[in-house]
């Protein structure tokens, strides 16, 4: 099942009234992960008011959020909600905030915190990850010329590839695909490549 997250890490910054808000997204695989990153951005900017933070992971589906010292609803189910709204999940949002000396109200807290994590998030390059059957060629030369338009035309990626007295070849296929690309590939070469699924992999579509 595929699923989207975000490629990078990214940081997004705007002021509001005085204070400075900066936003930061990253794709994170575990808890552990996430913690880490909400820590090294709070180590960053010990010297700021708050590190508002929240994140979304596959593992367990946990959601977490943290309003750090702000009023309760203002600003870490904002900052939840934006990570939400664009379908994504393995991501991890901070919004550092810098007080600028003028209270925002609870309507102004939640815009800013809302637009800080929005276009952290937008500049994160979100992707979709599939999952991939890693499946093995072997060869001659003949049907290797044969077989590489077929394997462009259906989306396959070569992952390690051998030349010696024959071809060898490992390449990722999406793994609903797996099974018609091997009986398309017997039918183009009349049986005279082997191949076998051989793993598997999560990777960017």
């Amino acid at each position: 099942m595929s699923y989207k997250t975000v490629k990078a890490l990214s940081e997004f910054r705007i002021v509001e009234k005085k204070s400075e808000f900066i936003g930061y997204c990253a794709p994170v695989k575990s808890e552990e992960e996430a913690v880490a990153f909400v820590n090294s951005i709070k180590k960053k900017h010990s010297d700021a008011r708050h590190n508002v933070y929240a994140y979304v992971l596959r593992e367990g589906f946990k959601e977490r959020f943290s309003d750090d010292g702000e009023p309760h609803g203002t600003a870490g189910m904002p900052v939840l909600d934006s990570i939400r709204k664009a379908g994504i999940t393995d991501t991890a949002v901070v919004v550092t905030r810098y007080f600028g000396g003028i209270l925002l109200g609870t309507g102004g807290l939640v815009r800013a915190y809302t637009q800080a994590a929005s276009g952290a998030v937008k500049a994160a390059d979100i992707a979709e990850v599939g999952e991939f059957s890693l499946v093995s060629l072997h060869c001659g030369y003949s049907e290797y010329q044969k077989i590489m338009p077929f394997i462009s035309s259906f989306g396959a990626k070569i992952e390690d590839s051998n030349f010696s007295t024959d071809v060898d070849l490992v390449v990722s296929v999406r793994e609903e695909s797996a099974e018609r690309f091997i009986s398309d590939l017997v039918e183009l070469t009349n049986g005279r490549v082997n191949s076998d699924i051989v793993g598997s992999k999560t990777d960017f579509v």
